[in-house]
Formats: structure tokens, sequence, C-alpha cells
């Protein structure tokens, strides 16, 4: 019975290169055709020249549009990066500014958030700041600081700024 979500089939995978892929076991010592066969595998790793294959049509297919969409300005900072730093080096300087990018638009979201949207006795959402008097302890100056409030201004939510135009 095979899993269709498996990448083998449901076959369990296993190693190619053998027992030999282990240095101890290599050093325990070989056979002249286990030598051979480390030889070819070795051989069969490099790559070609022309590999590894760029198809963009692989790209279109993978991708949907709306993630081209958004990917489109750093695949082009990528691209201009690759032939200076070499692929490696554009795809992880691409991804750290993506994400760099990303945080610092959402500091700055958060920011504007906080700015603009904050609870006052007007409205019911946003969020509300709330700020706290120093503490005071005894041995410091000024102990004990007791602020000269009112009952009134212990929590206006912005209610004592109104001025009524009677």
């Amino acid at each position: 019975m095979s899993l269709k979500a498996s990448q083998t089939g449901g076959v369990k995978p296993m190693s190619i290169e053998g027992r030999l892929k282990d240095e101890r076991e290599r050093l325990l010592g070989m056979t002249d055709a286990e030598r051979n066969l480390r030889k070819q595998w070795l051989k069969d790793q490099i790559l070609s020249e022309n590999e590894p294959r760029v198809v963009p049509e692989i790209y279109k297919a993978t991708y949907n549009p709306i993630r081209r969409f958004y990917r489109y300005p750093m695949d082009q900072v990528e691209k201009a990066l690759t032939p200076v730093l070499g692929l490696e080096k554009a795809q992880v300087f691409r991804g750290v500014t993506a994400k760099f990018g990303f945080m610092i638009m959402g500091a700055y979201w958060t920011w504007y958030y906080m700015k603009y949207n904050r609870n006052n006795w007007e409205r019911r959402g946003g969020i509300r700041v709330k700020s706290t008097r120093e503490p005071t302890m005894p041995g410091d100056p000024g102990y004990p600081h007791v602020p000269n409030m009112k009952p009134q201004d212990y929590m206006p939510r912005g209610f004592d700024k109104v001025t009524l135009n009677l």
C-alpha cells in the first residue's frame, strides 16, 4: 500500500552510497569492486557546466500570480546581484533584505496605529495607553511623592481636554 503524499511512494528511502557513506566504514577496508563503485559515485556527483538549469516555466507553474507579483521587486534585485555576488550570496541578501523590510514596515504600521488610533472617550476600539507614575521608595529624595490629583484626573481618556462650545 503506497501513500500518495509520500515523496518516495511508500518505499523507505535509502542512501545510494551504501555502507561507504561513513568514513570509518571506508577505513575498515574496501574491496576493489567497492573502491570502483565509490569512485564512480564521486564522479557522478560532479555537475556539468550547464547545471543547474533555470527553467522559467517551472517558476510560473509553481508560484501563483499574486506571489509572483509581490516577489518581483526582490527578484530583480537578486538578478542584478547574482553576477556580482554569486547565486547563493544574492539569495541570502534577497532573503535578509526582504525580511528586514517587512520588519520595518510592521514596526511603522504599529507606530502609526498606536499614534492615530488611540482609545479615548469617543471611540470603543483602538489601543488604550496608560502611563504610571514613578515609584518612590523610603530613602529616595522626595519620598513620599504623592501627585496633586483630583479624582477626575485618574483615567480621563481624553475627556478632560474637551472644550464645550455652547
